[in-house]
């Protein structure tokens, strides 16, 4: 166990509370998690959608940069960290009001890179979304 993978459990059982962007942003937890991988369903408020009712793809890069971080917490050695250093997200279709369902999985890992892939779903299993990343590794703060 590492304080990321102690911090996934808590965020799993509800024990914790998320950093205040989570809420301020809406952007929910996580309800899976194992050995290089994140999953989580998310459902969008109708204050996020455009005036047509499909989905801000900035928002979309938001969640995207969340599940990467959080799949990169499943394999990240203590004592280490990470900043997202690279975020590229492309879209198939437009996302509406209705669940996504979210996986992000680490594609590699090196001493101070992990790239991360996260794919973004409807229930129905129609790729709307996938982003690519990379964490770069950096010691704990003190």
């Amino acid at each position: 166990m590492t304080w990321a993978t102690d911090r996934l459990d808590a965020l799993v059982a509800g024990t914790v509370e998320p950093p205040p962007v989570v809420a301020v942003l809406r952007l929910g937890l996580l309800e899976a998690w194992g050995e290089g991988w994140a999953r989580k369903r998310w459902e969008p408020h109708a204050d996020l959608m455009n005036a047509d009712g499909s989905m801000f793809g900035g928002y979309l890069a938001a969640l995207a940069d969340q599940m990467m971080a959080f799949a990169a917490m499943t394999v990240i050695d203590a004592p280490s960290a990470f900043r997202t250093t690279d975020l590229q997200v492309r879209f198939f279709k437009p996302g509406r009001a209705h669940p996504l369902l979210i996986d992000a999985r680490v594609v590699a890992r090196s001493r101070q890179l992990i790239s991360v892939e996260v794919e973004f779903r409807r229930e129905d299993g129609e790729l709307l979304a996938k982003a690519t990343g990379q964490e770069f590794v950096t010691p704990y703060p003190a």
